[in-house]
């Protein structure tokens, strides 16, 4: 029997231990599977606290259902009847510009008609259709790439705001093909973004006249889902599902390199042999584990940064909102110099996550344009939200519940030259047999990106193992 450890009990650890349980059952391989979290709970930055009849997550608040990977997790884990799709008005998305929210348009006509970019923006945009695509393979910041096939204002008012809702990033410094590969693809594949909608969208159409079937009216960007008692519902059944032991409170202090596998030391002084490791844990504790046998590993690990956040959630009486909170919410470009990079209306979003009579709204503050942000006493946190809440929304009466949620390292930056280091990373890796490393610090930061990457490691150790013939 093989024993395999997973460092990190977050939904990149617990799936990775999960789809290594069922992969082993399928090839008829026996595992001993160990996680070991550092934290005295699983679920890592997924959580979702219950407090005063408010429902308030800790971290991210669902997954998109554009893509297959978690919701075939919910369904092997049989807690697919949990799910919640998020209200048809979330599709209502607001950009706070020049001292209005905009509605961003979802098509054609809403654009032409959109006060959000102007009439010089809107034809720069235009031209994107007959501006030649980049030949060269050198990496490009998301601010580059905008400000060469879309223009400035679309920088300002589209792309950053995106960028920031995302990954708390700064586009000046992200990398297009590491944040949003398939936008640089499909560049290349179609030689521009218009030029790719027209020619999809002509081959959906044919699609749908040959009777095939197509992918639903949510759009690209699929309908926000998560579960009816909020999306730890996820971590906690994973984590309940596994066979093998997680052990919280558990941290890991020392990984070595021993004859036929690894030795981990533990805080409490206590060691734990295995043949194989999965580090699931951020970067930046990977590489302090790394340190001693491989240093240009280290190196690699450190050059990836992290972005701080602050998550504010304020709840009122909604009596005494004036404003109609039919939407997702909205984001605000750089620009505005605003204190906050948005608000999330979360009870127009789910329903049950405030009491009857009652509105959550959670906002963001910080991130890579605005670090400084995080070290702000709670009072000045509050303050500051309060302050942008009445400009923006009109919102003068204080909240009737304040929780505020602090993030260190609340979101991974994959900043220009990220794959030339996720090379480097696998390079390194390839030295060190039955070491592997998954999580969202890599290859996408979203639940479906950890997902899938937790099959892919998977995959990776049973074939280290027991070799397809």
């Amino acid at each position: 029997m093989k024993k395999i450890a997973v460092i990190g009990a977050g939904i990149s650890g617990l799936s990775t231990a999960y789809a290594l349980e069922r992969l082993a059952a399928e090839r008829g391989v026996e595992l001993d599977v160990t996680v070991f979290e550092r934290e005295g709970r699983t679920g890592g930055k997924i959580w979702s606290i219950k407090e005063d009849g408010y429902l308030c997550e800790w971290g991210p608040n669902g997954f998109l259902d554009n893509k297959p990977m978690t919701l075939e997790l919910c369904e092997k884990l049989g807690i697919q009847d949990q799910l919640e799709r998020s209200n048809d008005n979330a599709r209502k998305r607001y950009i706070y510009s020049d001292g209005i929210l905009n509605r961003l348009p979802e098509n054609g006509p809403m654009f032409l008609k959109s006060k959000l970019i102007s009439w010089s923006g809107k034809i720069r945009l235009a031209q994107e259709l007959f501006i030649a695509k980049k030949n060269d393979d050198v990496d490009e910041t998301l601010a580059d790439f905008a400000r060469r096939r879309l223009g400035p204002e679309a920088l300002d008012k589209l792309i950053g705001p995106m960028v920031s809702g995302i990954f708390a990033g700064d586009p000046e410094t992200m990398s297009l093909k590491s944040c949003f590969p398939r936008i640089n693809e499909l560049e290349q594949e179609f030689g521009g973004l218009i030029r790719a909608m027209l020619k999809l969208a002509k081959q959906k159409r044919a699609e749908v006249k040959a009777g095939k079937q197509v992918a639903s009216a949510a759009g690209p960007g699929g309908v926000l889902t998560s579960f009816l008692d909020g999306i730890q519902t996820l971590t906690d059944a994973t984590a309940k599902t596994l066979q093998g032991t997680v052990r919280t409170e558990s941290a890991v202090t020392e990984l070595r390199p021993v004859e036929g596998g690894w030795e981990i030391r533990l805080l409490d002084g206590s060691a734990f042999d295995c043949e194989l490791v999965v580090s699931a844990a951020p970067a930046h504790i990977l590489k302090a584990l790394v340190k001693p046998f491989d240093a240009k590993l280290e190196a690699v690990l450190a050059a990836i940064p992290y972005a701080p956040m602050n998550v504010v959630c304020f709840g009122y009486e909604q009596a005494k909102i004036q404003r109609d909170l039919d939407g997702f919410g909205y984001l605000i470009p750089k620009k505005e110099g605003c204190a906050i990079l948005g608000t999330l209306w979360d009870s127009s979003i789910f329903p049950k996550r405030a009491p009857q009579g009652y509105v959550l709204l959670r906002s963001m503050m910080g991130g890579a344009t605005n670090p400084q942000a995080f070290d702000l006493p709670d009072s000045e946190v509050q303050k500051q939200t309060m302050a942008e809440l009445n400009k923006i929304m009109g919102i003068a009466v204080d909240p009737d519940f304040v929780r505020i949620f602090r993030h260190a390292r609340a979101i991974p930056q994959y900043t220009v030259g990220h794959a030339g280091r996720l090379a480097e990373i696998d390079e390194r890796l390839a030295g060190h047999r039955g070491l592997f490393v998954t999580g969202n610090a890599y290859y996408g930061v979203g639940l479906n990106d950890c997902v899938n990457a937790a099959n892919r490691t998977a995959e990776q150790v049973l074939d280290q193992i027991n070799p397809k013939g």
